[in-house]
């Protein structure tokens, strides 16, 4: 049984097919529109999601298919101390496949081992979050027709932002990506991550604290929420959460094709003037996790060749 836990579990090859027949959808939404009539989806949200857990449920309904699930913990027998693997072998029973977000790191990849239905990881502690990474995916190669060759800035919290470190490992695989980190000291990329990806020389990246003195050199700016409460006093946040907002002034440099991502939601990182520039891709990004949400729930269920 095939389950998605880490976004390192697919080869190129699977990715890019997964990325091709999300394309397909986008153009063909009819034709996929009852491939999964008859199956159901069990969303199990440990933790509150609203993008994550509505694109799953919006991804099945479109194929056809039916959802159930909670969205919190305290709405599950998690409240009442039934462990992760009881709940994910009692699901199994009533659900065909399993979406799940977890806080604890892990989470995920113990239910794997439990259940009797493929287990998708929504979202697991400041880990991974694969399905996130593949709409990176998919909307980088929509914007840039392409995912090599590229120099990709990622801004704000990379310590513990579990959608850029995804990202990270899974645009290891291609060639000439170049990444260049922007954060304060506090919220550097984690040495785990840096020994796991960066140490053989393959993958290059550089560490600078402003947007402004790399922003022209950007095809990809991935922004993510600078979060007050990884800070260890007040005065540092003070110090810098004007660093990392972007706005039009700032893109005044950047390149005229450059592609704005962010995983949202979105705090004041991002101006909402900028949401009228044509480079922001974020709003397209969020209904691209559907699509690929979408091929992921087919392939898994070997129901795209159908």
């Amino acid at each position: 049984m095939k389950h998605l836990i880490d976004p390192m579990d697919l080869t190129v090859e699977e990715i890019d097919e997964l990325l091709d027949l999300a394309d397909d959808i986008i153009e063909n939404r009819e034709k996929y529109s009852k491939k999964c009539e008859g199956k159901k989806l069990a969303t199990l949200f440990f933790e509150p999601s609203t993008r994550t857990r509505l694109s799953f449920e919006a991804a099945m309904m479109e194929l056809g298919g039916n959802v159930l699930g909670f969205s919190s913990s305290d709405s599950s027998s998690a409240a009442k101390g039934e462990s992760v693997a009881d709940t994910v072998k009692v699901v199994s029973c009533y659900a065909d496949i399993i979406a799940m977000r977890h806080p604890k790191e892990g989470a995920p990849c113990l239910a794997s081992m439990k259940a009797d239905a493929p287990i998708i990881n929504a979202g697991d502690g400041g880990h991974n979050h694969p399905t996130q990474t593949l709409t990176d995916l998919l909307t980088i190669r929509r914007e840039k027709g392409r995912l090599d060759n590229l120099t990709i800035g990622c801004c704000g919290d990379l310590k513990f932002g579990r959608t850029v470190h995804s990202l990270i490992k899974a645009m290891s695989r291609y060639a000439n990506i170049h990444f260049i980190m922007i954060s304060p000291q506090e919220l550097e990329i984690p040495d785990y991550l840096v020994e796991e990806v960066f140490s053989d020389g393959k993958l290059q990246y550089e560490q600078v604290r402003t947007i402004d003195e790399v922003i022209d050199r950007l095809d990809v700016l991935y922004m993510t929420r600078v979060q007050r409460e990884r800070f260890f006093n007040e005065a540092d946040y003070i110090r810098l959460k004007d660093t990392y907002i972007l706005d039009t002034k700032k893109l005044k440099k950047a390149k005229a094709d450059l592609s704005i991502l962010h995983p949202l939601p979105r705090v004041n990182e991002i101006s909402v003037e900028v949401d009228d520039d044509p480079r922001a891709c974020y709003f397209r990004q969020a209904l691209n996790g559907k699509y690929v949400r979408m091929a992921l729930i087919l392939k898994l269920l070997e129901e795209a060749g159908k």
